[in-house]
């Protein structure tokens, strides 16, 4: 049972037996030749760098990327910045991620409430395709639980489905204020275009960008995922043709991951909706993650490559 968050720590306070997730963990030597750790906390509250001394055998044996472990010792001020000096960290087997990774402010329930009121909202043959393929129990756990990237826009907990909802609300708007959008494809796109990111990302190792994620892609991943539901389900083949072009083009460009760029009117909307709902989401991540309490961020975001400027009413 957590006690203290990451957002809460000061310079002197002191951890007993705190529940923390090893987000980045680096192996290190002294000059003389002795093991220390240099690693990074994190919970859902935030992160902050730590540093372990004089790394018993026992703590190496164990001390990796992703592990949950019961953290001892004191905060100190180092160059400017909070950090933990860690006198000694036990493994937790099975944690309760939910205390210590980032999480949608919306319920699962909710949104999983909203994702069936979209696909029912479809007409066929979507309504089934996506039926098929979103509503399987073991599916829709993973898709419900994702993130829909590491840190630069959902990435926490629910992530995806959130993002992936959102877009699906903004490409039924959009589909009735442009003509000859097929509104049913865009929104089926919407909501299938992210689902590889389940293989892509580990929720179990903090995020971390798995093997399949490297060397295959959430992209790939979504479109063999759609072409077998289209095979089980005698799917359209002109329907699938254009839905596979969706997620193919929906990073707009190769340089940025697309293996073609949009080609029609769907693709082209899809694109930007993404790009969209990526950016506005971002912007509201960075600057709630910022400490700062004046009306501008202390530090640039990533993203934007400037501090930015607090909503009036966030």
């Amino acid at each position: 049972m957590k006690t203290i968050a990451i957002a809460e720590l000061s310079v002197g306070t002191e951890l007993l037996n705190e529940l923390f997730l090893l987000q980045e963990v680096a192996r290190r030597t002294t000059k003389d030749g002795r093991p220390y750790i240099l690693c990074v906390l994190r919970d859902k509250s935030g992160q902050a760098g730590a540093v372990f001394w004089n790394v018993p055998a026992y703590v190496e044996e164990w001390t990796r990327v992703g592990t949950a472990a019961l953290i001892t010792g004191r905060v100190v001020n180092y160059k400017e910045t909070l950090q933990v000096n860690i006198t000694d960290m036990n493994p937790v087997p099975d944690p309760d991620l939910t205390e210590l990774l980032p999480a949608s402010l919306r319920s699962r329930e909710e949104m999983q409430a909203e994702l069936r009121t979209i696909i029912n909202s479809l007409g066929q043959p979507w309504q089934e395709l996506t039926t098929h393929i979103l509503l399987d129990d073991a599916f829709l756990k993973e898709y419900a639980s994702a993130p829909a990237a590491r840190s630069m826009h959902h990435g926490y907990i629910g992530g995806l489905l959130e993002h992936s909802l959102s877009m699906a609300t903004i490409a039924a708007q959009l589909a009735d204020h442009y003509p000859h959008v097929n509104k049913d494809l865009l929104v089926t796109g919407a909501l299938l275009h992210d689902m590889g990111k389940t293989a892509e990302y580990s929720i179990a190792n903090s995020f971390a960008v798995t093997d399949d994620g490297r060397l295959v892609g959430h992209i790939v991943r979504a479109i063999v995922r759609i072409e077998k539901a289209a095979a089980e389900l005698n799917f359209p083949e002109e329907n699938l043709r254009q839905l596979v072009h969706l997620v193919a083009a929906h990073h707009g460009t190769t340089e940025w991951g697309s293996p073609t760029t949009p080609k029609t009117l769907e693709a082209v909307l899809l694109h930007h909706i993404d790009l969209l709902d990526s950016r506005a989401q971002g912007f509201l991540d960075y600057v709630r993650s910022d400490s700062s309490e004046t009306q501008w961020t202390s530090q640039s975001s990533a993203m934007f490559q400037s501090p930015l400027r607090r909503p009036p009413t966030l």
